[in-house]
């Protein structure tokens, strides 16, 4: 009988023995995770509601979405997409909702109907949990026509899949596939030592700022939506911001984190953002502005906010302006400072926070070792990867859960497909 190994039970692993269970009920299905606990990540994700993909509305190129693996994602989306997620999970039991934010969730909101759900697909694959991988290795292919061959000291290999080319060993047991699940390669991947494959070095993604500027912080709890960028960089993204008692977090700072996850790595964590509170150019709210000093000439500027009041107290003493003064004496200099204080707020960035259990690896195995097709490696047939083991990481709203399901599939048909074809 052939058999295959997955090593991780993480969403790729998972899903990819899900998908041999049922497109090669006879093929034999191990999957190796070190922690007691299959699918640990996705029971916590998204709060324990588990946001398990998006609905890609609103994203034009999938670079914004993925900024590492953006060609092999839109290649790999053509075989398995969102849509056929949405389907695949709602056709075995799990109905979902699509947020007015473009996630889609489970309907009941609890991430254990998606992990139960996966269990229930994967009956017949052997789960050994506690079980730490410390070695993967091949060794020479058996003829069958040789009758049984020798493998390693102290082992027969009987295997005789036809499609295989090479036997690779996990733990000194002998398998035809295997598909490395393992995440975030944040130790590196020390069990495949001997394959020699070109690695991205490892790097922190998705994670809040530190901002030590205590008149910010002053602020905990306010939630604006803005656009931040890394100054002296190409980095910038729009949405939520939630101002924290260490700085910043919210949709915009884990976007721009993940975008600028190598730079920052680069140095040391540290840089100046900069906030422009109401997402428009200089000019738009000089006439915004313009407007509401027409219109309050009279009136004090600390009762005509533009912004939540609290913020706006905020942006007024960086400006230098007085809550008191009236619009009708704001003069030139004093008008201008407030533009670039709305536009163009500058805060020192002092390290990065992990947010919870979200945070991602950028890097990881290097897609020029991989076909971008099938996920097998070009130089070890029979050896696959998927999900965040590969350099390919997104931003936060169900991306990176997709990009595991996806090449869980394919890794799953690509191996289907040698052994329906040899038959």
């Amino acid at each position: 009988m052939a058999s295959a190994a997955i090593i991780g039970a993480g969403a790729a692993g998972c899903f990819c023995a899900a998908v041999l269970r049922e497109v090669c009920p006879e093929l034999s299905v191990t999957v190796f995770e070190a922690h007691d606990k299959p699918l640990a990540k996705v029971a916590i994700t998204g709060g324990g509601r588990c946001n398990l993909t998006n609905s890609f509305e609103g994203i034009r190129s999938l670079s914004e979405a993925y900024p590492r693996g953006e060609r092999l994602m839109k290649r790999a989306l053509k075989q398995f997409s969102q849509a056929d997620c949405v389907e695949w999970f709602q056709s075995r039991g799990v109905p979902l909702v699509l947020q007015d934010d473009h996630c889609y969730f489970p309907v009941s909101q609890d991430a254990m109907d998606v992990v139960r759900c996966l269990l229930r697909a994967m009956k017949g694959a052997e789960l050994r949990l506690g079980t730490k991988v410390e070695d993967v290795r091949r060794f020479p292919a058996l003829r069958q026509a040789q009758g049984p061959t020798q493998g390693p000291p102290g082992m027969t290999a009987t295997s005789s899949c036809p499609a295989a080319t090479g036997h690779l060993m996990v733990n000194g047991e002998s398998f035809d596939f295997v598909v490395v699940t393992t995440g975030g390669a944040t130790k590196g991947l020390p069990f495949l030592e001997s394959f020699e494959l070109e690695m991205v070095p490892p790097v922190p993604s998705l994670f809040t700022l530190n901002i030590p500027d205590p008149s910010l912080k002053a602020l905990m709890g306010l939630v604006t939506n803005s656009r931040i960028s890394l100054q002296g960089t190409p980095f910038k993204a729009e949405g939520q911001l939630l101002i924290t008692d260490w700085g910043l977090s919210g949709p915009a700072t884990l976007k721009l984190s993940s975008y600028a996850a190598r730079h920052l790595a680069e140095n040391g964590y540290k840089g100046t953002i900069s906030i422009n509170w109401l997402c428009s150019n200089e000019e738009s709210v000089k006439e915004q502005l313009q407007l509401l000093s027409r219109d309050n000439v009279k009136k004090q500027l600390s009762s005509t906010p533009l912004l939540p009041s609290r913020l706006w107290a905020h942006i007024l003493s960086k400006s230098g302006i007085r809550e008191d003064l009236r619009w009708g004496e704001i003069g030139t200099k004093g008008f201008n400072r407030l533009v670039a204080t709305l536009t163009n707020d500058c805060y020192p960035v002092s390290g990065k926070s992990r947010f919870r259990e979200e945070f991602v690896t950028a890097g990881g195995v290097a897609l020029s070792n991989i076909d971008l097709n099938t996920l097998e490696c070009k130089k070890h047939p029979g050896l696959y990867f998927a999900g965040e083991v590969l350099d390919i990481d997104a931003i936060t709203g169900g991306f990176n859960l997709q990009a595991a399901w996806t090449t869980g599939y394919i890794c799953a048909m690509s191996i289907a497909h040698k052994l329906h074809s040899a038959v």
